[in-house]
């Protein structure tokens, strides 16, 4: 498994803050870490774009590919052979083999974004700063005559619902299952 950069920077983090990178906590690089990883499992989907190598069976000669947005197709291997490009089409995140229509076929393809899209981007550093505000996951505390109650949301590491919300549209919206 590949391991992936965090989505935001230590320095994109403090601004979103607005403190200095020297403000923040010591461990904010691994929370930047921890958010990417949240917000990838929610939404299904890497961001990041990077080249990948996987092997696929189409169905009726069209094979769905998982990584998004797709920005091209490298290789396609079939039966060992490679495939000309003549030999398959890319229509957006699917790619159509047409001479061999059921046949497991080895692609690798490069996908994923060249800069993380603004709302990934917001949500990741909304979920880092709530988990440094509030890094022993208290529901209130006081101190003196001050109060401070934080919302159920600033608990734990953890997506609020409107934010999960932002990320679905992110995750396909339909998956075939080979029942064979």
């Amino acid at each position: 498994m590949t391991t992936l950069a965090p989505l935001a920077s230590v320095d994109q983090l403090a601004a979103w803050m607005q403190r200095t990178p020297d403000e923040l906590p010591p461990g904010s690089a691994l929370v930047l870490d921890l958010a990417s990883r949240i917000v990838r499992t929610e939404a299904r989907q890497d961001f990041t774009r990077r080249s990948t190598t996987a092997m696929f069976n189409p169905r009726s000669g069209w094979i769905s590919l998982p990584l998004r947005p797709v920005a091209s197709v490298d290789a396609v291997t079939v039966a060992g052979g490679v495939v000309e490009p003549s030999g398959w089409e890319l229509v957006r995140d699917r790619l159509r083999v047409t001479r061999y229509p059921y046949t497991p076929a080895l692609v690798t393809y490069t996908a994923g974004y060249s800069t993380v899209p603004g709302d990934v981007l917001a949500v990741v550093l909304t979920l880092a700063a709530r988990i440094i505000n509030n890094p022993a996951d208290l529901r209130q505390e006081s101190v003196g005559g001050v109060a401070v109650t934080y919302a159920a949301e600033t608990i734990g590491a953890s997506l609020a619902e409107a934010e999960r919300d932002q990320l679905s549209r992110y995750r396909r919206r339909a998956a075939v299952v080979d029942l064979e």
